[in-house]
């Protein structure tokens, strides 16, 4: 198991729900490649035994994503095809390549994912303010400032793990949900699952090699 800017991004080459791959599909802008598809297919051919990687899915589709860039725990992943994940620790905090992308991600105040385990004593409140923006960038599919206002809460599984279960209130969509699962001794997560778009699926992340 296991704040970038979109400039950053686009440099280098986006509310759950179980949306089939082929709507997945159709969100792309007119002539978008299916990224997805072709980060699925080459990584099916890639070697892994090089730098750290981590899997991801999303739908249907799953891809091996390998680790180009560093500062301290966030972390850029590029998959073949272009899709690229941003990450600080386990959360996904910008996308590129997707047919919704997450352009940045803003913490108000800790990110109390932080520390896995203080959550299994209390439960804590956390807000964020996401921009995201359709395949094509078109403005007209851009929206800033979107607030994640969100209950985290952890419990003890009986796989000696912590399952951390985070639910958002976000202003005009559905609920959001997100679950990360980490390590009960050391509080490193190891697997998430987690909302990387409007109208996508979660995104599945297994950071461990």
């Amino acid at each position: 198991m296991r704040q970038i800017s979109i400039l950053l991004l686009l440099s280098l080459g986006a509310c759950g729900g179980n949306t089939p791959i082929a709507e997945i599909t159709r969100l792309f802008a007119p002539g978008e490649p299916d990224r997805l598809a072709i980060a699925e297919a080459e990584s099916q051919d890639a070697e892994e035994n090089g730098p750290e990687v981590v899997r991801f899915a999303l739908g249907r589709r799953a891809a091996t994503a390998q680790l180009i860039q560093q500062q301290g725990n966030r972390r850029m992943w590029r998959a073949p095809g272009g899709v690229v994940v941003a990450t600080e620790g386990a959360r996904v905090v910008a996308t590129a390549g997707l047919p919704q992308m997450i352009m940045a991600t803003r913490f108000e105040g800790p990110d109390p994912l932080e520390d896995p385990r203080a959550l299994l004593e209390r439960s804590a409140e956390a807000r964020r303010l996401v921009d995201f923006s359709g395949a094509s960038r078109d403005p007209a599919t851009m929206r800033f400032g979107i607030a994640f206002d969100c209950r985290l809460r952890a419990y003890r599984t009986e796989e000696a793990l912590i399952l951390v279960e985070e639910r958002c209130r976000v202003p005009g969509f559905s609920p959001v949900v997100n679950r990360f699962w980490a390590d009960g001794e050391t509080g490193q997560v190891g697997y998430a699952e987690q909302w990387v778009g409007p109208s996508l699926a979660a995104m599945a992340l297994d950071f461990e090699p």
